[in-house]
């Protein structure tokens, strides 16, 4: 079973449940209890004796499964039997919720309509709105979770990044109210992090990192120590000894050493290529690997290439850079690869065929498909969309991290429109099928939403966890795919993608 955008959440603050405010949710017993699947009767006796204790709850609802049809039943009748014990429609609406269910909302309205100050129940609404596609109600809800329950980080964090993208003038005030009124909170540090990630301002990623290490020492904050990461790559890109002072700094622990021997090695290379000792800058540059899926990958490559037309080996730097273009389009990329193309008399159609030819050598049919909409009783078919580019991802209502890439999925394909580009999204979880249209409906993305499973999306394209991406070219031929879009720099990654496979010349 999928692990839940609830438990997904959670899991960015170990124990975020049990270490909520007082009052955030109903009594629990100190130890969860042990029981015998088959006792339900003597569980059902621990709930009508303690109706207060989630736990008892929980073990109930554990043993009786949450599909068995007499379930809801039960609890219909403890409302009745226990009237204004708000745990009781809460017990059942926490599990649904986990567990991804639409049926969680009634309960949970349930429980608030008993106590409009439990947060807990709140907040649940505010993560099962959020599958429904319902924004604006993901964020009232999150706003009265916050309300009830004022001195508690988690929710204060929640509906601060809930404005991100609605209103980010708002957003970024809320974060660094954030920040001021949880000075020695993760979710502080986690705020400042995001922030300073998504910012498209280098100048700005730069200042909100370096506030971020100052105000949540790394080696005490997680989420310090992982922005510590970024203001390295952003550092190594515009003053690698900025970088290299950074590294030192943070110690032997994290990779730290690795990135310490990096940036020294990229500091004395560029110093070799400016004094032209370019024997020394072969023999470092030779020496030089940078960490899977850093973004130094890029600036090695460019540096290499550098070298090597330094040492009157243009082709060799031409076809270097041309092999990553291939996999990992930018503009730094497109704009070297062009001025090493000049210089061996290629123009620019020749230098995009170049290209071309790699990407055509690692393509290959991707599996055909003719799945159920959820808009109509017919089905689509990927022979339907021969002739134009397709982007496929596979997702599923309760995934966090797919419905945090669909904004930007969605400025790509904004760009596109009135191009040969369709947008495809296979929901792999069927049992969250009732999401589905209110989220297409909720949002206004503009994917067509597809039925699937996840074993079929396993044994048919691999899918290991989702969001998975494709780009399907115009004959139906897999070209890109391991790419994920979640900042400006891979919204252009995935544009340039896109437009590599399209007749028209590439946007600049």
């Amino acid at each position: 079973m999928k692990k839940s955008f609830y438990s997904f959440l959670l899991a960015l603050l170990p124990g975020a449940l049990a270490t909520l405010s007082p009052g955030t949710l109903p009594a629990q017993s100190p130890t969860p209890k042990t029981f015998d699947t088959t006792g339900i009767a003597d569980l059902k006796k621990a709930v009508e004796a303690h109706p207060r204790d989630l736990n008892a709850h929980q073990d109930y609802i554990k043993a009786m499964d949450i599909a068995n049809p007499g379930l809801e039943p039960q609890y219909e009748k403890w409302m009745k039997q226990f009237p204004g014990i708000a745990t009781i429609p809460f017990a059942l609406g926490h599990t649904y919720c986990n567990h991804e269910s639409p049926r969680a909302k009634p309960w949970l309205l349930k429980a608030t309509a008993i106590n409009d100050t439990m947060s807990a129940a709140w907040s649940d609404l505010s993560f099962d709105a959020s599958r429904w596609g319902s924004e604006e109600a993901s964020r009232t809800y999150m706003g009265k979770a916050a309300a009830a329950a004022p001195s508690d980080p988690n929710y204060s964090f929640y509906y601060a990044m809930d404005f991100e993208f609605t209103d980010p003038a708002k957003w970024h005030t809320m974060i660094y109210d954030l920040a001021k009124r949880f000075p020695d909170n993760e979710r502080g540090a986690q705020g400042l992090y995001w922030m300073a990630f998504r910012s498209t301002d280098t100048a700005e990623k730069i200042r909100v990192f370096e506030q971020l290490k100052t105000a949540y020492p790394p080696s005490k904050f997680n989420w310090s120590s992982s922005g510590m990461q970024g203001l390295f790559d952003v550092y190594l890109s515009l003053s690698p000894e900025k970088a290299l002072a950074l590294a030192k700094e943070m110690g032997k622990d994290g990779g730290w050493p690795e990135k310490t021997t990096l940036a020294d090695n990229i500091v004395k290379a560029r110093a070799y290529l400016a004094s032209h000792d370019l024997k020394a800058a072969d023999a470092l540059l030779g020496q030089i690997k940078a960490p899977r899926y850093s973004d130094a990958l890029e600036l090695i490559a460019l540096l290499k290439a550098r070298l090597m037309d330094a040492m009157d080996k243009t082709a060799p730097a031409y076809d270097s850079l041309s092999l990553l273009s291939a996999k990992s389009p930018s503009d730094e990329l497109y704009q070297a690869l062009h001025q090493y193309g000049t210089k061996l008399g290629k123009n620019t159609a020749q230098v995009n065929a170049d290209v071309l030819t790699i990407r055509d050598a690692g393509k290959k049919p991707a599996p055909p498909f003719n799945l159920g909409l959820y808009t109509s009783d017919g089905k689509a078919s990927l022979s339907d969309y021969k002739g134009k580019v397709v982007l496929l991802t596979f997702w599923f209502p309760g995934c966090g991290p797919c419905r945090g890439e669909f904004p930007h999925f969605e400025t790509v394909m904004d760009k596109f429109k009135g191009k040969d580009v369709a947008y495809i999204g296979i929901n792999v979880f069927p049992e969250q099928d009732a999401y589905v249209v209110p989220f297409m409906k909720g949002t206004h993305y503009s994917f067509t939403p597809l039925r699937g499973t996840s074993e079929w999306a396993s044994q048919t394209y691999k899918v290991r966890g989702e969001p998975t991406n494709f780009i399907i070219d115009p004959d139906g031929n897999i070209v890109f795919t391991n790419f994920r879009a979640s900042d400006p720099h891979t919204e252009r990654m995935l544009e340039l993608m896109i437009s590599s496979l399209l007749p028209q010349k590439e946007p600049r």
